[in-house]
C-alpha cells in the first residue's frame, strides 16, 4: 500500500469534509441542489476528489431503484454521500456516474 496524496482544488468556493476539512468538490461542479440525503439537503456533483468508494449495493430511493456506492472522505473515513452507478428508470439515467454530497457533512474551505 502506497502513500495517499490529497488533491487540492483551486476555486472561489471549495467544499470540504466537515470533520477533517479535506477538499471534496468545487462549487462549479454542482449539477443540482434539489436532493435529499439522510441528513437533509444534498447536492448532485459532476465530480469529487479525495474519496473512497464502498462496494456496489442496490437501494430503493425516492426516485426509484438505483445501484450506488457510499463515498467516504479519504482523510478521515467519514461517510459524506454516495455515487450513482446505475439507474433503472430512463428518466434517472442522468445520475449515473455522478456524486451526492450531503450539505450537513460539508463545509466551505475557501
Amino acid at each position: 500500500m502506497g502513500l495517499k496524496y490529497n488533491t487540492y482544488l483551486d476555486g472561489t468556493k471549495i467544499y470540504g469534509c466537515y470533520k477533517c476539512h479535506a477538499h471534496l468538490a468545487d462549487h462549479d461542479e454542482i449539477l443540482s441542489r434539489n436532493f435529499r440525503g439522510q441528513h437533509g439537503k444534498a447536492y448532485l456533483f459532476n465530480s469529487v476528489v479525495n474519496i473512497n468508494t464502498s462496494e456496489q449495493s442496490e437501494r430503493n430511493m425516492t426516485t426509484g431503484r438505483h445501484v450506488v456506492r457510499d463515498i467516504t472522505c479519504r482523510g478521515c473515513g467519514e461517510v459524506v454521500g454516495w455515487k450513482y452507478d446505475k439507474a433503472y428508470e430512463p428518466s434517472e439515467k442522468y445520475k449515473e456516474g455522478k456524486f451526492i454530497l450531503e450539505a450537513e457533512l460539508l463545509m466551505v474551505v475557501t
